[in-house]
């Protein structure tokens, strides 16, 4: 993998904006619980008429997302798991994904599982790779220090980013995915300098995606342990590939 050339993520540091994000959190929920009712009063039309399965999907996820980020996460999981069922049976897989997300940020049992079948549902399904890449950072941000799955995670994020993005969205994420790899090499071995980079990517094998990819399906299988949802095999030949 060659992007190292051009995004040094030892030396790349993002914009402070955090004067720029400060807001009232009171009138936040206040705006989420107005925005939650219009979303149940659409939900509740839709399920007593003939409104097509497909947008009742999505206004569930659109439901759930939004109980999410009023901290109701046992509300927010029937209707988000309900989602998920609907779009994996129409191979709406970037759909799927993104219902994984919600589900985990729901905070509930069978939240890690959802993560890391969203997870290879990003990695193997050809979807939006700035979605990817948040699930990927889930890992990151909740993988110990010295552990080496946030270093598979973060590289994998880059990858993804270099292959399937393009133009200026291929750049954005790029600096992202390099920022979150610079920042894991940080904390997980103190690696300050570009020489030292190399050496520890060499050390824990990051170079080379047929090795780093078969150690995320590792951690995805950690993850979800017995509790996939789908059959994988059945849905990789689906894919329009």
């Amino acid at each position: 993998m060659n992007t190292m050339k051009s995004f040094d993520p030892l030396t790349i540091r993002l914009p402070d904006t955090a004067a720029d994000s400060v807001f009232n959190a009171g009138s936040e929920f206040a705006a989420l619980e107005s925005h939650l009712q219009v979303l149940k009063e659409r939900l509740a039309a839709i399920e007593h008429s003939s409104g097509s399965a497909h947008e009742l999907a999505d206004l569930r996820l659109q439901v759930a997302r939004t109980l999410v980020g009023l901290e109701r996460g046992a509300e927010a999981w029937p209707l988000a798991r309900a989602a998920f069922d609907h779009f994996i049976e129409w191979d709406q897989f970037e759909s799927a994904a993104d219902a994984c997300d919600v589900l985990f940020q729901a905070d509930q049992p069978g939240s890690v599982a959802a993560l890391g079948q969203g997870i290879w549902l990003a990695v193997t399904c050809p979807i939006d790779p700035e979605l990817t890449i948040e699930l990927l950072k889930h890992v990151i941000d909740e993988t110990p220090d010295d552990a080496d799955g946030a270093a598979v995670a973060a590289t994998t994020a880059l990858f993804l980013a270099d292959v399937r993005a393009q133009g200026r969205h291929r750049e954005d994420l790029m600096f992202f995915a390099t920022q979150l790899l610079g920042t894991v090499a940080r904390r997980h071995s103190r690696v300050e300098t570009p020489e030292q980079l190399d050496r520890w990517m060499d050390r824990l094998e990051l170079k080379e995606p047929e090795k780093f990819l078969v150690r995320l399906r590792n951690i995805v299988d950690v993850l979800v342990q017995d509790d996939w949802w789908f059959d994988r095999e059945a849905l990789q030949r689906r894919l329009p590939y």
